[in-house]
């Protein structure tokens, strides 16, 4: 059984992980260096689920990573708009 871990954003990766996995995690965190929002204290949690990564960036991004394939699947958190203010 694997542990999982936390870590602070723009830190490196816990060792082991996939090589597509580290490539999504810099693919992430080089995107927020262009945002303007502070992330500074955000953190990283791995878990293993059924023998695979599963990592959550602390604004609800998820990469998962299927090992038939070889890939990592970046799931940016969802924006909720309020109605109104969406009309002009």
């Amino acid at each position: 059984m694997k542990m999982g871990t936390r870590w602070p954003l723009g830190h490196p990766a816990p060792a082991g992980l996939p090589h597509v996995v580290e490539i999504a995690i810099r693919a992430v965190e080089e995107d927020l260096t262009a945002l303007a929002e502070d992330s500074s204290a955000w953190r990283w949690t791995l878990t293993w689920l059924e023998g695979n990564p599963v990592l959550e960036l602390d604004d609800g991004t998820i990469i998962r990573y299927d090992p038939g394939e070889d890939s990592a699947t970046i799931t940016q958190p969802s924006i909720v708009l309020d109605d109104e203010d969406d009309w002009i």
